[in-house]
């Protein structure tokens, strides 16, 4: 191999999987605390992104929360369902 070839291989960065953190619906909270944990727990969304992400929760039984890297998603499930909400992970593929 070359130097440019081994150089291009040293520099060439695999980007980490991602993975999908899913809210599900449940019947034992409310709205509005469903709506302030996902605000507590995922500092990046706004507060109509949280509404939205309840609503689908709400009426099709699942909805996103965020996309991230599998340490982020771990712990973002992790602290939504210590708030009483329940919350999976899955690869996003």
């Amino acid at each position: 191999m070359s130097v440019e070839t081994i150089e291009k291989l040293s520099t060439t960065r695999k980007l980490a999987p991602q993975y999908r953190v899913l809210l599900h619906n449940d019947t034992y909270n409310s709205m509005e605390h469903v709506v302030e944990v996902l605000l507590t727990t995922v500092p990046s969304l706004s507060q109509p992104q949280a509404v939205s992400i309840m609503m689908e929760a709400h009426t099709n039984g699942l909805a996103l929360v965020i996309v991230c890297a599998l340490e982020h998603a771990e712990f973002y499930c992790e602290t939504l369902n210590n708030h009483g909400l329940t919350s999976t992970i899955e690869p996003d593929e």
